[in-house]
């Protein structure tokens, strides 16, 4: 850990979520950076882009994988102004990053009124528990799409 490096780059992130917070977005910003070299960043563009998954560390992995010429980003680093919301941590997660360094925490978020808390305590109850009901239907096909991406040789692993 290069603890001036990640000063740097987790500054970065906290400027852009403090110009995204002014009217493009929410107040989030993240920056995505490799040995010590800017791959991606972004700010939180929900409000404007009306997408609900465009969050800052969305749309800084992108733009760092977009960069990189791969879906996978090892070694990188993901600097975000506040600890990452569920579906983020997932993103970073199915990005393969080497860690992440947050400033603000979920609580902060809270306070501010975002929900990320509440996400996370509700994916950890069992599906019949949660607010948003989640069924299961057609399980005697559930394995079709599985059984024929192992017959495509040429998938792509990840």
């Amino acid at each position: 850990m290069d603890t001036q490096r990640d000063a740097e780059f987790l500054a970065r992130a906290l400027d852009l979520a403090l110009g995204s917070g002014s009217g493009d977005g929410g107040p989030f910003g993240a920056v995505v950076a490799r040995d010590g070299v800017l791959l991606g960043e972004g700010t939180n563009r929900v409000t404007t882009d009306r997408d609900p998954t465009a969050h800052a560390e969305v749309i800084a992995l992108r733009a760092a994988c977009a960069r990189s010429g791969s879906h996978a980003l090892p070694g990188a680093v993901l600097y975000t102004s506040c600890e990452p919301c569920p579906m983020c941590l997932a993103a970073a997660w199915w990005a393969r990053v080497q860690r992440i360094v947050f400033c603000a925490t979920r609580a902060d978020a809270a306070a501010a009124g975002f929900d990320d808390d509440l996400l996370y305590r509700e994916v950890q109850l069992p599906l019949t528990q949660r607010r948003l009901p989640i069924e299961r239907a057609l399980a005697a096909r559930a394995n079709e799409p599985f059984r024929a991406w192992n017959a495509n040789p040429r998938r792509v692993p990840y």
